[in-house]
């Protein structure tokens, strides 16, 4: 949905292209009264779109369907993506459609869907006590209760798979190497550079403008107190759906190859005109329409052509090279309070997913413990 003033967010259809109206009111409120990015309103749009599809395959009002969602997380991980006149056979050796993580995802969206629908008036009451499992922490053990030992309450999601502990995945450092060497312009090897050495999503990246880079020892005279170069991520609204996550804008130190790369880049993008009136960093060079800020999307579309051609045994995709950034900080003796600042993280914990140590850190660990003052003699006495 476009609105007058240009700015966007996804909505809910039925069958006859209606749009539908308490999903679109919640999802009118997750843009614009929770300030949320166009591309989570896709995402919320999808799940409850997935919701009320369900519902009405089960002959079932979406109110009604609160109280079946095991059933609804059973037939997520086997519908198809589309809906059709086959029916869904689930059993041993099927298949699967969609993945713990994605289910629990959907079903994360649907609960803030039903919230929303509750605290609106246009859901019962009755409803959250089927999300969550509430309890006034009377059963639990004293070190966990309030304060003088008075219950508080806690409420556990009631509907939840088993996510399995996969290791986060990470660029290499001989990947990024290959990725730049494959690069056939200077924009695209400072698109590599920007992720892999400062660490910002894909849609800080494209929405990155050229006053967002500060690359000068002294930046006072520009009105900025941050010393030494650097470039601030800022979230704003951009015409190619870039949108920072952060609401509140960094600073990220870069280093010489970051700003090699982009004199690079800026001596390229000179001898491209269409290009000149741009404010945004990154614009379309060799094809599209010249001159305009580059999507999202293509971020993704580069890396999986740089990675086929230069050979690599996997796709690369964008947040891995966040993830390697930040492996290579807490490597080089970064505090979580450093990293969680770079990654532009508004809780510590948010940054805890991003400490995945690999086997030669562990066993650097147990080999920096001091050992006793024994002999090898006395050892194997």
């Amino acid at each position: 949905m476009r609105l007058p003033s240009g700015i966007c967010y996804w909505t809910v259809l039925d069958p006859e292209l209606r749009v539908v109206e308490v999903p679109d009111r919640f999802l009118r409120h997750l843009r614009f009264g929770r300030d949320s990015a166009e591309s989570t309103t896709e995402m919320y749009a999808g799940a409850a779109a997935l919701y009320l599809r369900w519902c009405g395959e089960a002959g079932r009002e979406w109110v009604e369907g609160a109280r079946h969602l095991g059933m609804f997380m059973l037939w997520l991980r086997h519908a198809p993506s589309r809906s059709g006149p086959s029916l869904v056979f689930t059993g041993p050796g099927v298949k699967e459609v969609r993945g713990p993580r994605r289910v629990n995802a959907v079903l994360a969206a649907v609960r803030e869907f039903l919230k929303y629908a509750v605290g609106a008036g246009a859901a019962p009451a009755w409803v959250i006590g089927q999300l969550y499992e509430i309890g006034d922490g009377r059963d639990l053990p004293s070190e966990v209760q309030g304060e003088y030992g008075i219950p508080r309450g806690y409420a556990k999601v009631r509907h939840r798979l088993h996510e399995p502990d996969d290791p986060i995945d990470r660029v290499t450092e001989e990947e990024t190497v290959a990725l730049v060497r494959a690069c056939r312009s200077a924009r695209d090897r400072l698109i590599v550079l920007l992720m892999a050495r400062a660490g910002i999503r894909r849609g800080e990246l494209v929405g990155l403008r050229r006053a967002d880079l500060h690359f000068v020892l002294d930046a006072r005279a520009l009105g900025c107190p941050v010393p030494g170069s650097h470039l601030h991520v800022v979230r704003r609204g951009n015409v190619n759906g870039a949108w920072a996550k952060s609401r509140h804008s960094r600073a990220i130190p870069v280093d010489a190859l970051l700003i090699q790369a982009h004199d690079q880049y800026v001596l390229e993008r000179a001898t491209v005109p269409a290009a000149a009136d741009s404010d945004f960093l990154l614009v379309n060079l060799f094809r599209g329409r010249i001159g305009a800020p580059m999507r999202p999307g293509a971020i993704n579309e580069l890396l999986s052509s740089l990675s086929r051609r230069a050979g690599l045994d996997r796709r690369i995709r964008p947040h891995q090279g966040r993830h390697g950034f930040a492996d290579n900080l807490v490597n080089a003796g970064a505090g979580l309070d450093e990293l969680a600042e770079l990654m532009g993280h508004a809780s510590i914990a948010s940054s805890q997913p991003y400490l995945h140590p690999s086997e030669e850190r562990l066993r650097e660990a147990i080999e920096r413990v001091p050992s006793p003052r024994l002999s090898p003699q006395e050892v194997w006495r």
